[in-house]
């Protein structure tokens, strides 16, 4: 992502040197337009191609190279630059954010718990989430986190559930008098 970063803003410094400076020779912007659009829009040819080759015709590759390539051949080199940064930069965002979403994700699976603590017979067992049945009775000791959904069947603790609603404050959960039911 750093790689395609620095592309885009060396295209975009180039981009701004052949619009802003006028050369006393059409073909030196000319130049500096090509070069600007061969750092950010080369790969983008060479995905189109090769997608192509494999039968894939219609992805935003090959719509991207068919506008700028039309831009450049009726003349107009900066539209096709800056129709190829903009496409970049937009790619840059999405990776961003599919990388961000990534990251959630794996802190997400941070917060499962490995074990639940199976009460059976008189004593514990760390068994696996997915091994606890319904109407089984769990143990969750101080510090743990809740491996399962459930109702409180005796006690009264506060727990932390800032990964399920965000809350930074702990909640006090514990047993009602006339039903068993979470206190939220």
């Amino acid at each position: 992502m750093k790689k395609k970063a620095i592309k885009i803003v060396v295209s975009l410094i180039l981009f701004v040197v052949a619009m802003a400076v006028p050369f006393q020779t059409e073909w030196v912007n000319n130049a500096i337009f090509l070069v600007a659009y061969s750092i950010v829009g080369l790969e983008i040819i060479r995905k189109a191609v090769r997608n192509i080759l494999r039968g894939k015709v219609f992805d935003e590759n090959f719509l991207m190279t068919v506008a700028t390539v039309g831009a450049f051949a009726i003349g107009e080199l900066p539209e096709a630059v800056a129709v190829m940064l903009f496409y970049q930069v937009g790619e840059l965002f999405q990776s961003y954010a599919v990388d961000k979403s990534r990251k959630s994700i794996a802190s997400l699976m941070d917060i499962r718990p490995d074990y639940a603590n199976l009460y059976q017979n008189g004593s514990l067992e760390k068994v696996s989430p997915e091994e606890v049945k319904i109407g089984d009775s769990i143990v969750v000791k101080p510090g743990e986190k809740v491996p399962l959904d459930g109702i409180v069947l005796e006690g009264r603790t506060a727990l932390d559930t800032k990964a399920l609603t965000g809350e930074s404050l702990p909640r006090e959960i514990r047993r009602r008098r006339r039903s068993i039911k979470w206190l939220y």
